[in-house]
C-alpha cells in the first residue's frame, strides 16, 4: 500500500503575524501543543513564512536571545516549501531530508494551505508500513 501525504498530515494550521513577538508565538505553540506556526502574508511579508521549534532552539536559545524582544518576522523562514497532499509519503520524507527540515506545510491542488506534516508524523507512518493487512495493533 502506498501512503499519501493526506493520510498522515494534520489538518490544523495555526497562523501568526510577522510582527508578533517570539514570546507570544511560543505561548501560542505551547497552548496548541504544536511545534510550528505559519506566518501570515502581509504588506511587508508578501509570502507565507514558517516558524518552528528548531528555529527557537537554534536562533533564540542557542544564541541566548530574549524572545520578548524578537519578532517572528526576524526568525521565520520565507518563502515556505510545501508539498501537495496527493503526493506519496516517501516523496515527502525525501523532500524533508534533502531540505533538512522537520515541518512541511501541505497544499491542495490549487495551492491552498490545508495542513502540516512533521517528522514526528513519520513515526506512526513507519509503524504502519511494517504491518501486514489484518495485523492487530497492540
Amino acid at each position: 500500500m502506498q501512503f499519501k501525504v493526506r493520510d498522515w498530515m494534520v489538518d490544523l494550521i495555526v497562523f501568526v503575524e510577522s510582527d508578533c513577538s517570539v514570546r507570544d508565538a511560543l505561548a501560542l505553540m505551547r497552548r496548541r501543543y504544536i511545534h510550528s506556526l505559519i506566518v501570515q502574508k502581509s504588506k511587508s511579508n508578501l509570502e507565507y513564512g514558517i516558524l518552528t521549534s528548531t528555529d527557537i532552539s537554534d536562533k533564540v536559545v542557542a544564541e541566548n536571545r530574549n524572545p520578548a524582544t524578537i519578532t517572528v518576522g526576524e526568525l521565520m523562514t520565507s518563502p515556505i516549501i510545501t508539498i501537495r497532499m496527493d503526493r506519496p509519503l516517501q516523496e515527502c520524507a525525501k523532500v524533508m531530508k534533502e531540505k533538512k527540515i522537520h515541518h512541511l506545510p501541505v497544499v491542495d491542488e490549487k495551492g491552498n494551505l490545508v495542513g502540516m506534516i512533521s517528522a514526528t508524523d513519520f513515526l506512526v507512518a513507519a509503524e504502519a508500513m511494517g504491518r501486514e493487512p489484518g495485523d492487530r495493533i497492540t
